[in-house]
Parts: C-alpha cells; structure tokens; sequence
C-alpha cells in the first residue's frame, strides 16, 4: 500500500513541481519513447549479460514482494514456535525413536499437518527435519550443531540475496546509461548545426531527457524496489533464526516450554506473539499420541 502511494507521489511531486514551473511536458513525452528505448533496453540488455537464469528469476519473483511484503505473518511465527514446541516435547518426553517418523516422512507427519503455511515452505521443514536427524545421531553438542545451523543459513540468505543485488546493480548502471542516450542525442544535435536556435534548443532539451530519465528511473524506482526487496528477505530470515534458536536451546537441555520462549525472543517486534498468546497457543493445542 505505501509503495503505491510513494510511486505516486514520486511521479506526482516530480513532475507537477516541473509544470508548476513553467515546463512543457511535451518535450519530454516527445523524447521519452526512443530515450527510454536506449535506457531500458541497454539496462535489460546488461541484466541479461550479468545475471544467471536463477538470478533473474530471483529477481522477477522478488518484486511481487515489494507491495506483499513479507510471506510470515504473526500467526506464521506462533504456529512456528507451536510447532517446534511439540516436537523438541515429543523428543524430550518420548525420545528420539517417537521423533522419526515425523522427520522421515513429514508430509504424513501428524505434527508437521497441523501447521500446512509452515509444510509448504521446504527450506523450513528440510532445516527443522535434518537438524533433528542430526540430533538423533548422537550429534548432541550445542556449538556444532549452532555451527551447522548457521552456515545453512548463511547458505540460504545468500542465495535469496541476488535478486537485490541485481536489481540494485541496475539501478547503479541506470545514471550511466541516461548519459549514453544523452550523448547520442548531442551527437545528433551536432549534425544539425546549422538549424535555427529554437530547433537545436528543443533537440538539446530532448537529450538532455535521457540523462534526466536514467537518474530518475535508478533512484525514484528501481534502487528503492532493491532495498525493499532486501528488507522484505532479511525480515523473512527471522523466522528461519527462530528455528535455530530454540533447537539450540533444547540441545543445551532446556525444557520445550523454555526453548521455545527463547525462540519467541528472535520473532521480529511487529509480529511477536506476547508470553500470555503463546502460553494460551500451546495450552489450546492438543497433545500429541
């Protein structure tokens, strides 16, 4: 909603100001069609030449999120902690043996069913899933396992972040193109020295069209979409954080009730169940045969 309004006011602001300062909008629709033809099409071009397939596909679904924000909700982060509380409970009441075949199978997990907007995230289920089998394996030391767990992470918000990044090396290279199409149209301006002033004005206007449209475009539109898409991924890694808090936590031989108070600590202010939802979250949950 707010990135609408801010696309608004951007154009709005820019170009009223413009008018109400004696412009003419004619010059720039006039020159706008072939200068945004060498601006686009060199910035698309260069984004082709720069960036992997995924990378691009990256980049294409991160800008969805630009208006959707982030996919969590607060009832996501409470489900999460509801979900990691039964299991690392099952674990410590029942041991390791009642544990398998929920992370062996957890599409047919009895645990894992309750929680399906968690289910349908792979990442997710795949990092709690191995994390555990990891623990069934008689890797109980809390520093490994942290370690593992954070390299997995590292891993996946890396991978996340190129869509940004190449958005963002777009923006940079936006201004430079402007400059290009700016030249080309100075370049043909000088063809036509001998044109009478008011002509070779409105030719130099048009040019000078490119170098306005490159810097508007990089730092009123595409820049910001590439901050905003990092926003929305690293707020997104939070919930993966939250998984590593509390299985860490019970591997130092919290009880589930305390790990997952931990992991309620990493869950981002704006969504953050308070003690008494969560303590009512997994009093209403029903317990696991």
């Amino acid at each position: 909603m707010f990135q609408i309004i801010g696309i608004v006011l951007l154009f709005g602001l820019v170009f009223g100001s413009f008018i109400m300062s004696g412009g003419k909008m004619g010059v720039i629709l006039h020159a706008a069609p072939h200068e945004l033809m060498a601006i686009l099409g060199a910035g698309i071009a260069a984004f082709l030449i720069a960036n992997s397939m995924g990378t691009i596909k990256s980049a294409m679904a991160g800008m969805g999120s630009v208006f959707k924000g982030p996919k969590w909700k607060a009832s996501d982060y409470r489900d999460l902690l509801s979900l990691l509380f039964l299991l690392t409970k099952t674990m410590k009441s029942k041991g390791v043996i009642a544990l398998e075949s929920h992370i062996e199978k957890p599409a047919e997990s009895s645990i894992f069913s309750r929680f399906p907007r968690i289910t349908k995230d792979h990442f997710a289920v795949d990092f709690i899933c191995d994390t555990l089998r990891m623990m069934t394996m008689n890797l109980e030391d809390p520093h490994q396992v942290e370690d593992a767990m954070e390299k997995q992470l590292e891993k996946h918000h890396h991978e996340h972040l190129t869509g940004p990044h190449a958005m963002q090396n777009l923006a940079d290279a936006l201004p430079a193109l402007g400059i290009v199409a700016a030249v080309l149209g100075i370049i043909k301006t000088m063809g036509s020295i001998t044109e009478p002033p008011a002509v070779l004005g409105e030719m130099i206007g048009s040019a000078l069209v490119g170098t306005f449209l490159g810097v508007f475009l990089a730092y009123g539109l595409v820049g910001p979409f590439a901050t905003r898409m990092k926003e929305v991924i690293d707020e997104e890694a939070a919930f993966y954080k939250i998984i590593q808090s509390v299985l860490v936590a019970h591997l130092h031989g919290n009880a589930a009730q305390i790990s997952v108070e931990i992991g309620r600590g990493d869950v981002p202010s704006g969504s953050q169940p308070s003690f008494l939802e969560l303590e009512e979250a997994l009093g209403a949950m029903p317990a696991e045969g």
